[in-house]
């Protein structure tokens, strides 16, 4: 097995003294882990960062065997993890891919959405442009993993008019008239999600509860606590810089 190609760094895990195993997604052969030797030195380190984008190579004598990475920095983002909300962002977005994606599959619409958002991230550190991007990107994602929503028209009557809430059991989309006298067991839609465009902060919250709870639910079911841990920490600070 021998892959030389650019890839987003998305999860780092020390191993022994001096390694580092490193999993990177790839836009044509999916997540692929790897072995850095030094991988912890004062040189490498820097690099290993997620959220980087590295040229990775790897290189494995069998398809079962971790394959040994050597790495070059392509671009590096080390700035926004020096801002608590950009950091918290990025975090968050490349556990979620790390935990989510199984390995060695590819997603290329993934890869470049994620590219998308943390370059967004990283030019608007203050989260007003980044926000909504990242809501798409965890409903793409769902989507990409045979989760997808289904909000093209109520579930209840057919119509794609006022589609304003969406069923937690069916994730499909429901309409007001439909959902009269259930909202508080509905989840909200927002518009941005359905027709593009900007979003308002109530908007881009209400966005995140709903993607949050079918990710929690039909993706991230074993591993709620550790991956979701990062999200609410996103959340959290979300609402504290929006107050």
């Amino acid at each position: 097995m021998h892959l030389r190609t650019p890839a987003i760094v998305v999860a780092v895990r020390q191993h022994g003294e001096h390694g580092a195993v490193v999993r990177a997604l790839t836009q044509h052969d999916g997540v692929q882990p790897g072995y850095v030797r030094g991988g912890r030195s004062r040189a490498i380190r820097p690099i290993l960062q997620p959220a980087n984008m590295i040229q990775g190579e790897w290189r494995a004598r069998t398809g079962e065997q971790l394959a040994s990475l050597t790495v070059e920095l392509l671009h590096s983002r080390a700035a926004q993890h020096g801002e608590p909300l950009a950091a918290a962002a990025l975090e968050w977005t490349t556990a979620l891919t790390a935990t989510a994606l199984p390995e060695a599959q590819a997603y290329p619409q993934l890869y470049d959405a994620l590219g998308g958002v943390l370059d967004a991230i990283e030019a608007a550190p203050s989260a007003r442009g980044w926000a909504a991007a990242l809501v798409r990107y965890e409903l793409l994602l769902l989507a990409e993993l045979g989760f997808g929503l289904d909000l093209d028209q109520c579930v209840a009557s057919g119509s794609t008019a006022d589609l304003d809430f969406v069923s937690p059991r069916s994730g499909a989309a429901v309409g007001r008239g439909a959902a009269f006298g259930y909202e508080a067991k509905l989840l909200p839609l927002p518009a941005f999600l359905r027709t593009g465009g900007g979003a308002e902060w109530s908007d881009i919250f209400d966005g995140l509860r709903l993607t949050g709870h079918f990710l929690a639910r039909d993706i991230l079911v074993d591993r709620r606590a550790e991956t979701l841990a990062a999200r609410d920490r996103l959340v959290d600070r979300l609402k504290r810089a929006v107050a």
